[in-house]
């Protein structure tokens, strides 16, 4: 349909492809971690940076499908990169084993993609007895970040190249509980809505990002971070929500994003030289958007910070 073509100010639409918004990058010399890299848009990332002549690190739960990946992007580009570590985002002694390993390995870091999350399931609590989506998707993410932040400021300081920090949110930030993050109430099963709590835990992709913007310009430090809304898109992220993955797999397949298209904000923040310093900012289909007003509020920002600070310590 002609709207989803229709180009914005970065020249790109809802129907570019990651390939189409990093087209003439060169990535070499560069090395990304993208964690939920064994299928849909995060293994469509690991590809395209990898066409680009990044090094890629597959963070990944499964390692058998990760491998599986790994082994058809290097039959597809001989020349790529790219290796699989593993990485459950669930678990907060995961997190830590990853950083651990990474930062022992002496590889640099220019590029973080926190890509990795569940949707809407229902109620379970993770290995650190706190609600699954807010733990995989925000509170996993959190760590492992602040765990390779100053790698990451090393890389920069070293190369005096910018570093990424990309995160994949959605626009099911808008749609969570009243209060916007509970933080009285985060593994409280009796109102618990696998809905508001997906919206909850995108929600707090998008504050952190904004907190940690902050910081990184407090510190002078030439690292960008930004959350993006890939859009919605055919992807095993529907598994949970049966009468959704029907249709997702039949009408959606007329009107839903292919991964190809949902992977395109995500490389475009990664590499291109459009967003080069810029920070703290919410993107879809691209280009610049509004997220909604929770989201912009720094006081909620400071706060889940300060919240999921204390959660993993």
């Amino acid at each position: 349909m002609w709207l989803f073509k229709r180009k914005g100010p970065s020249g790109f639409s809802y129907s570019s492809t990651a390939e189409e918004v990093t087209h003439g990058i060169d990535g070499s010399g560069l090395t990304a971690i993208v964690t939920g890299a064994s299928s849909g848009i995060g293994s469509e990332t690991t590809r395209t940076l990898a066409l680009r002549g990044v090094y890629v690190i597959m963070a990944v739960r499964n390692m058998t499908a990760g491998k599986d990946v790994k082994e058809a992007i290097v039959k597809e580009i001989p020349a790529a990169k790219v290796d699989v570590m593993e990485l459950d985002l669930s678990s907060l002694a995961s997190v830590r084993k990853f950083a651990d390993d990474f930062i022992s390995s002496g590889r640099s870091l220019n590029i973080l993609i926190n890509n990795a999350g569940v949707m809407a399931i229902p109620f379970i609590l993770s290995k650190d007895n706190i609600e699954l989506q807010f733990a995989t998707n925000h509170l996993g993410h959190f760590l492992l970040t602040n765990l390779l932040l100053e790698k990451m400021k090393e890389t920069s300081r070293e190369t005096k190249r910018e570093g990424r920090i990309v995160t994949v949110s959605s626009e099911a930030h808008r749609v969570t509980y009243r209060e916007g993050i509970r933080f009285d109430k985060i593994n409280d099963q009796q109102s618990y809505s696998r809905y508001f709590a997906y919206g909850q835990s995108k929600l707090a992709n998008i504050l952190f990002t904004n907190e940690l913007t902050k910081r990184l310009k407090e510190d002078g430090v030439e690292i960008t971070a930004n959350s993006l809304n890939p859009g919605a898109i055919t992807t095993n992220l529907f598994r949970h929500m049966t009468l959704v993955n029907g249709l997702a797999s039949t009408i959606g397949k007329l009107v839903l994003k292919n991964v190809q298209q949902g992977a395109s904000t995500t490389c475009y923040l990664a590499l291109s030289p459009q967003v080069k310093g810029v920070s703290g900012e919410y993107f879809l289909d691209n280009n610049l958007a509004t997220p909604s007003t929770l989201a912009r509020d720094m006081d909620l920002a400071k706060r889940l910070w300060d919240f999921s600070m204390d959660l993993v310590n």
